[in-house]
Formats: structure tokens, sequence, C-alpha cells
């Protein structure tokens, strides 16, 4: 990565807070390096199980997440890495048989009406290895969009490279995850971001919808007609049943998941909301207005993934504003954050996480997956 080292357009800064917005365009030399670079970092980041670690370098994300892998795993097919991605669904499968017990009980139990504690539902992070993690910080892991979201990503795969084999081998993962899925969706659980466990989340039952919908399962229909009666304002989606307030997260419900049409009055609304309310000034994306986690910054696969949204709306200018301004917040080497602090919603908050945790978490798998994933909607999939 020497040439990323010495480029002028790479790992600028963003404005200070009340600064001017930055609206630099990178040449398209510069976009593919960056591309190239992110590449790397989901390879290497890969782990010889095929798990797809968070983080390597931010020590509470030194797992694999079943959502954030899957997008991994989806930007690796993107760019025709589909061996990788395969290494990572086998992986999931292999997980997820560990924990067939688990899943056995808790369904059973359920079923006679007992009452579950969080320990009883399945784990939203796992070891390298596919083990419950062990570590000493309490995890939020009551939470069903990324088994959602790995069914839709593994969909996909087959979508783009058929392998009757590979569904064949995956399909007790696959059937286990839709009965989890189909019992359970109804339940307060964590939304995608590890808070608000006592609320059900329309953007955590868009990402069920999508895998449900990619196993082929009717029942889908049932979470569309219940969001579409309890998970609106004015026209709108709402972050949780029973707020008034907009989350970035709800752009999956259009795309990719699919639970209402992009170009539909639903989500057109939604996105409006989106982009007036959680847009900084500079044009990266926050994940909802009273976010304090790190001091409420800009996320970046928010970003690529508004952005995403908008080459399925048609507005492929927009698109470009938000790969350029992803691209514009990679570090010297080119490795991409978690989220940048140029539009603090809540600056006092930093510090005290910082001091917990260490600085944001870089590089994030997740944030090269959006990315890899918005540069090829708009310049094409393929080898880079």
């Amino acid at each position: 990565m020497t040439d990323l080292l010495i480029s002028p357009q790479l790992g600028q800064p963003g404005p200070p807070a009340g600064g001017s917005p930055v609206a630099t365009r990178l040449d398209r030399a510069a976009l593919r390096e960056l591309a190239h670079h992110s590449r790397e970092v989901l390879q290497a980041g890969q782990a010889e199980t095929g798990a797809l670690i968070a983080s390597p370098a931010f020590t509470v994300y030194r797992y694999c997440w079943l959502r954030d892998g899957a997008f991994c795993a989806h930007a690796l097919d993107r760019i025709g890495q589909s061996g990788q991605a395969v290494a990572f669904f086998r992986w999931v499968g292999r997980t997820l048989a560990g924990q067939e017990a688990k899943a056995e009980s808790a369904l059973t139990r359920f079923a006679t009406g007992e009452k579950l504690s969080a320990a009883d539902f399945l784990n939203t992070r796992f070891t390298l290895e596919g083990t419950e993690e062990t570590g000493e910080e309490e995890w939020w892991n009551f939470q069903l969009d990324g088994y959602g979201t790995w069914l839709w990503a593994f969909g996909e795969h087959l979508r783009r490279a058929p392998n009757e084999k590979l569904r064949e081998e995956l399909r007790p993962a696959v059937e286990l995850t839709v009965r989890y899925l189909s019992a359970f969706w109804r339940l307060p659980n964590y939304d995608c971001w590890e808070e608000n466990v006592d609320d059900v989340h329309p953007a955590t039952l868009a990402a069920i919808y999508g895998g449900l919908v990619a196993a082929g399962k009717k029942q889908a229909n049932a979470l569309r007609r219940f969001v579409r009666a309890n998970g609106l304002l004015e026209g709108s989606l709402v972050k949780s049943l029973g707020r008034e307030d907009v989350d970035a997260s709800l752009l999956g419900a259009g795309v990719p998941y699919g639970l209402f049409p992009p170009r539909g009055k639903i989500m057109l609304k939604t996105l409006d909301r989106i982009a007036k309310e959680l847009v900084a000034p500079d044009g990266g994306v926050y994940r909802y207005r009273k976010d304090v986690y790190f001091g409420g910054g800009e996320w970046l696969l928010l970003t690529a993934w508004l952005g995403w949204y908008y080459t399925q709306a048609g507005q492929r200018e927009k698109a470009l504003d938000c790969l350029h301004w992803v691209a514009r917040q990679a570090r010297p080497n080119g490795d991409m954050p978690e989220q940048v602090t140029n539009y603090l919603l809540a600056p006092e908050h930093r510090q005290p996480w910082e001091e917990k945790w260490g600085l944001s978490a870089s590089p994030l798998l997740w944030s090269h997956a959006m990315y890899l994933v918005l540069y090829t909607n708009l310049f094409g999939e393929g080898r880079l």
C-alpha cells in the first residue's frame, strides 16, 4: 500500500466542528486504489476457519458477528472473491451446528410458554473458532438481525453462483435459522447497534424479512404486514415501535432487504427523513440523533449504505458524493474506521468511551465492505 501512503487525496481529515464541508472529488484511480486496499483488509481479516473478524485492532471487536460477516461476504462475492465468501458461509454452518442444542431448547421451551432469559438465546458474536465468546466484557447477545442477514447474503451468493452441493451442505443451518427467526421475530431484542433491548425495531424485522424471502419462506409476508400496521409514522418508518425518531439502519428496509419497494412511498418518505435529519453538514451519516457512542460521529458504513440506496433509486450523483465522502475519511494507509469525529452529536461523550475502549475501531471490516458494495454498484462487479 505504498501508493496510498503518498496519495495526497486519501487520508485527509474532515473539517473541524463548525468548519466548511469538504466537497472534494477524488479521481477514479484513487477510488480504485482504496477498493484494492478494502479487498486486502477483508482478506487479511478472514481467519483460517472462514470467520471474518469485525476489527483486528479493537479488542472487543475481535470476534465475528453474523451481520458484519455477512456484509463482508457479500462484498467479497461482488469483487470476484467467492471462495472467501463460501468459507464464511461454511463457518456459519459449523457454528450453528454447534449451537443447535441451545436453539432447540429455546424453541421447545418457548413453545410451551416458558419465559426465556437473554442467556437462552443464540449469541450475536462468536469467536473466530465458532464458539460462544467468553470475554470478561458482558455483551448484548439477543439480536436477530444478524441471523436474517446471513440468510439474505447466502441467498445472494447462490443467486450469483448457483451451487446445489453448498446449498445442501448448509440446509441444516438455514432451516434452523428459519425456525429460530419464525418463532422469535415478534419479541423485543437489541437493535443492530446493540441498544434498546425492550423495543421491536423495523430495521431488524426488515433483515429477518430479507432472510426469510431468501430462504423461500412465505411467512415473511407477515412481517411486512406487521411493520405496515405498527412501524409507520405519517408514512415513514420509525426507529422502534412506539417511537417517533428515525434511524439510518432503516435504509435496509428498502435496500437490500426489500421489505418495501426502494422507490415506493414508504421508503421514499423514510429516505427523505434520513437525508434531512441524519446527514451531517459534510455529507456523513449519523446512526440516529440521540447517539452518544464515541460522541455520536458519522459512520462510514452508513454513508456508503445511503449511497447504495441512491444507486437503486436512480440518483447516481448523490451516490458518488457518498462514495467520495467515505474515501476521504480513510486513514493515510487506507484503513477505514467505524466512525469519524467531524461533526459530533454529543462531543462530551467521546472521551469516556475512549477511556473505556480506546480509539474508535479502525480498520472496521464492515466499513470496507460497504465501500466495496457502493463502489461495485457504481462501477460494476468483478475482480478488482
